[in-house]
């Protein structure tokens, strides 16, 4: 077993292109890392760089005290699992899992136990003599996993192994990976595109953009305390409403379009810098299950503040309702606030005026085109610099 460290890793091509740069990440030995950002972040270029199947141009990854820049791939105790499963299809599950160690010419007694072991951790008993061929999407995915887990490697490395398959059975897998991993206890990093798959499964979560690290920690704390606009709007589902507001005077209460929302001297204690925002512009994310159609959304006895809009849009998920609502305020589009910073300017929102979303009680009487009334508690707003992007906190 061992850690892995990634100290001030940068890639940069021949071309000029900077894939990644100064990644810093730290996975504990038994800890669940998750990378994860959108496609063409620099989340799989990481990822190929501590397996040493990227050059690195500065920087270095360690896996416990060994620096391995210079170690080739075989040599540095790893197992990857990637999302194309690569099983020989004239070979068995159980030929298929033992066959790196047949290879290395690893005697037949302990290739059997490893393998055994490997087939009863994954359920794969009663298919060991099948082939893939006879196999389902799923249980392809843990003959790729119990081929890594034979090597007994002191690190796992996962490239988005769970997206060639079906959402319900994605659902089913990333309990299953999680549960594998725990019972092995070795240093994971896996990477991905799904942000539900980084929350549920992570014991830490490291979000990308552009090939910068902006923030890593518990995905609870990722969620409840976003860094900047980015991990606000790329972390949950659905996103969190953004808005341009303006604070009023000692950020007594924010203005979104027509709308004045009071906040009570609990945010400023929570938020101290707001009060430099006075009569300035900034942007307010409230995440739609933080708004309610209940009069009863109460905190110590104090009724939350109304927020109206006009329903666009409902889907009605069981559980949920999805309420698509607009009101009369500027949305902010993330990908436009981040290309749209030049020195000293807010961000200019783009596309359709303000529409919203909340998740609402499945029972709540909502109508399209009709008026809605929602709740919001405002220490469960969120305040963003429209120039830095940054949260507002200290």
């Amino acid at each position: 077993m061992a850690t892995i460290e990634i100290e001030g890793v940068t890639k940069r091509y021949p071309n000029g292109f900077l894939a990644v740069q100064e990644l810093n990440l730290h996975v504990d030995d038994g800890e669940f890392m998750v990378i994860v950002g959108p496609s063409g972040c620099g989340k799989t270029t990481a990822l190929r760089m501590v397996a040493g199947l990227e050059d690195i141009t500065s920087g270095a990854v360690r896996f416990g005290d060994r620096v391995v820049n210079e170690v080739p791939p075989k040599d540095r105790n790893i197992a990857m699992v990637f999302q194309n499963y690569a099983l020989y299809p004239h070979m068995t599950v159980g030929e298929n899992i033992g066959y790196a160690l047949r290879t290395r010419k690893v005697p037949k007694d302990e290739i059997k136990r490893r393998v055994d072991e490997a087939v009863a951790l994954l359920g794969l008993t009663e298919w060991i003599n099948r082939k893939p061929g006879q196999l389902s999407g799923g249980q392809r995915q843990r003959v790729a996993m119990g081929r890594a887990i034979v090597r007994e490697p002191s690190v796992f490395l996962m490239d988005e192994p769970l997206s060639n398959l079906d959402a319900k059975l994605r659902v089913q897998m990333r309990a299953e990976v999680a549960r594998v991993q725990r019972r092995l206890g070795t240093a994971t990093l896996y990477v991905t595109h799904d942000q539900v798959e980084a929350m549920t499964m992570g014991d830490r979560v490291a979000v990308m953009k552009a090939g910068v690290l902006l923030q890593c920690d518990v995905p609870q704390t990722v969620y409840d305390a976003p860094c900047n606009l980015f991990v606000a709007a790329f972390i949950g589902s659905p996103s969190m409403n953004l808005f341009e507001a303006q604070m009023t005077e000692g950020a007594q209460a924010v203005v979104i379009g027509s709308q004045i929302i009071p906040l009570p001297d609990q945010v400023r204690e929570k938020r101290p810098a707001l009060r430099s925002f006075a009569h300035q512009k900034v942007v307010v994310g409230i995440r739609p299950e933080d708004l309610n159609t209940s009069d009863s959304y109460r905190a110590d006895g104090q009724t939350f503040p109304e927020f109206h809009g006009v329903v666009e849009l409902v889907e009605a998920l069981g559980s949920d309702l999805l309420v698509y609502f607009s009101i009369d305020a500027k949305k902010v589009l993330v990908d436009s606030a981040f290309e749209h910073k030049a020195d000293g300017e807010t961000i200019v929102s783009a596309g359709r005026g303000g529409e919203g979303i909340a998740r609402i009680d499945p029972h709540s009487l909502v109508t399209r085109g009709g008026a809605i009334q929602l709740f919001v508690n405002p220490l469960r707003m969120h305040f963003f610099d429209p120039v830095t992007t940054m949260s507002i906190a200290n």
